[in-house]
């Protein structure tokens, strides 16, 4: 008979399910009104959704979002079930918010710009002589379309069903959109 069949379980096992022991404790307390439980799970996510909100919209937007997330989050705690963990249904929230708020940027800047030809004005090196380019400014300048599914497939590691599912288009879309990224992309970075 095995320790674990006599009810003994290995310590190093019980310290990884700790953290997520503490987390359903967490929701569980959340969702019955505990702002400090909210506050601990806030701590534990801000930095995961601070990042996907820098790379699906900007910078300066990212601050923002990241609080307009965890604000429906607090809103929505009632409809989370626990048939997934709480960092998937909150990534998935974040999602949600942020393609949300994108189309709204999009209609708006619309108004200003017509197509992707803006792109090819842009300067591609720095005037400090400095040749390297960083990452997130590359991904930063693709086009809308092409920078959501980017940062969905190859950042975050959605399938393209998945994202098809997202965005509400056909998974040939996705891929188009995926290649068109990484060729810009290339071009960016290798300029």
């Amino acid at each position: 008979m095995t320790l674990a069949a006599l009810g003994v379980m290995n310590s190093d096992a019980v310290q990884e399910d700790a953290p997520a022991r503490a987390e359903v404790e967490d929701v569980a307390r959340a969702q019955s009104g505990d702002r400090r439980a909210f506050e601990r799970l806030y701590h534990r996510h801000a930095a995961r959704i601070h990042g996907l909100a820098r790379r699906m919209l900007s910078y300066d937007e990212a601050g923002e979002a990241t609080q307009d997330v965890f604000v429906r989050a607090w809103e929505k705690l009632g409809s989370f079930r626990g048939e997934a963990a709480f960092g998937t249904w909150l990534h998935r929230l974040a999602i949600n918010l942020m393609l949300t708020r994108r189309g709204a940027l999009g209609q708006r800047r619309a108004r200003f710009l017509e197509d992707d030809a803006v792109l090819e004005n842009l300067p591609t090196r720095s005037a400090s002589g400095d040749f390297s380019m960083d990452f997130e400014a590359a991904i930063a300048r693709l086009p809308e379309g092409a920078r959501t599914i980017f940062v969905l497939h190859d950042v975050e590691g959605y399938r393209h069903e998945e994202i098809a599912t997202f965005l509400e288009v056909s998974t040939g879309t996705t891929k188009a959109q995926l290649h068109r990224a990484r060729m810009l992309l290339r071009g960016h970075l290798s300029a």
